[in-house]
């Protein structure tokens, strides 16, 4: 790492060089559950603004346990129940890898880990963090090098005071390029990360950037203009496997909800990292057909997980898309639909418009 690497590390993420991460962020890392129990495959995730980085691993984590798994295993929710220590590191392994490989074109891989010294002395505007002077890049061409090489390094990213979210973030940018991290920007975004009530949260750019290997700052599908500035906006190019769904009860209120694109809505397995009311979660499904295939949309199993350990068992939900009794429903409640129907509910009808959703003996919680 040089200093000067570091100013653009640092402008890249906040805008200057003198703002750092806070607490939350230096404190978060990967953290499973416990192995061999029904939350096995679940990393538990924090409350600040790590958990977008925490919930986007999390769905790579379950593509890798359902369906990039050895032929022999099963494709279902109890597979996930069956998942050791060793096998939760090699789903963290490839879920990191399969991020930064997708952020470097295919192409190149740059792994941040810390080292002992300092590697550079700062310049007079650059604020220290005792953190990112002293890391060490280390660059693969090939994706099953890196793979392995962050499976042997795997406790970088998941011990506790390893600032593992950090070191993955800074691993993100570094595999994607500053230099292309600004070509993905547009007039509207400059930076990765802002502050909102006391604390740094993910821009929509670096979600993207997580979800398609791009950073481009906005939902739609492709480029789109902005008239008061004559500039390009950009959107999403293309499909990535895991998609990712929206809805915000203040947005909705004040007619402000971005549309998202069907290159998020409809990804290239049925998992979805979710933004709902600005908190992060997964939903996903275990048949590989149900994006592919009308008729399998009719009537399926979603599974949901919020991440946090108050919930200790995986939610079951079952989608009818046949039914549309909830829209007569409705109409019963005047006003806000959200004064009868949880907002996960609201949130799979941005993909699945009118359809009935049965929480299978679970209490709504959100």
């Amino acid at each position: 790492m040089s200093p000067e690497l570091a100013v653009s590390l640092r402008t890249v993420l906040f805008g200057n060089t003198f703002h750092i991460f806070n607490y939350e962020w230096k404190k978060s890392f990967f953290k499973f559950r416990e192995p061999f129990s029904e939350m096995a495959y679940a990393l538990e995730t924090e409350r600040g603004g790590a958990c977008a980085v925490q919930m986007v691993v999390q769905a790579h984590i379950i593509k890798y346990l359902l369906f990039n798994r050895s032929a022999e295993s099963d494709c279902t929710i109890q597979s996930m129940m069956t998942v050791g220590e060793m096998e939760q590191r090699k789903a963290l392994a490839a879920a990191l890898t399969d991020i930064l490989w997708a952020a470097g074109e295919e192409e190149t891989v740059t792994v941040c880990l810390v080292t002992s010294e300092r590697c550079f002395t700062p310049h007079l505007n650059y604020k220290l963090d005792s953190f990112t002077e002293r890391l060490q890049l280390f660059t693969f061409k090939k994706k099953e090098e890196a793979r392995a090489f962050i499976y042997e390094h795997i406790q970088c990213f998941r011990e506790e005071g390893s600032h593992g979210i950090i070191l993955f973030l800074y691993s993100l940018i570094f595999s994607r390029t500053i230099d292309r991290i600004q070509t993905d920007l547009d007039c509207t975004t400059t930076q990765l990360l802002h502050l909102r009530f006391g604390n740094f949260v993910c821009r929509q750019a670096l979600i993207n950037l997580l979800l398609t290997g791009r950073a481009t700052p906005h939902v739609f599908n492709g480029t789109s203009h902005c008239k008061e500035q004559d500039k390009p906006l950009y959107g999403v190019l293309t499909r990535s496997n895991v998609g990712y769904l929206l809805w915000n009860r203040d947005q909705v209120n004040h007619a402000q909800l971005p549309l998202v694109g069907s290159m998020l809505k409809t990804p290239k397995l049925p998992i979805w990292v979710c933004n709902i009311n600005g908190t992060y979660s997964v939903l996903f499904g275990t048949n590989c057909s149900l994006l592919s295939d009308w008729k399998m949309e009719h009537l399926f199993l979603l599974y949901f997980y919020n991440g946090q350990p108050t919930q200790l068992n995986t939610t079951t939900l079952s989608i009818d898309t046949h039914s549309h009794h909830w829209e007569a429903d409705s109409n019963d409640s005047q006003g806000d639909p959200e004064k009868k129907f949880p907002s996960l509910e609201m949130t799979i009808r941005t993909k699945w418009e009118g359809a009935v959703i049965d929480w299978n003996g679970t209490v709504p919680f959100f």
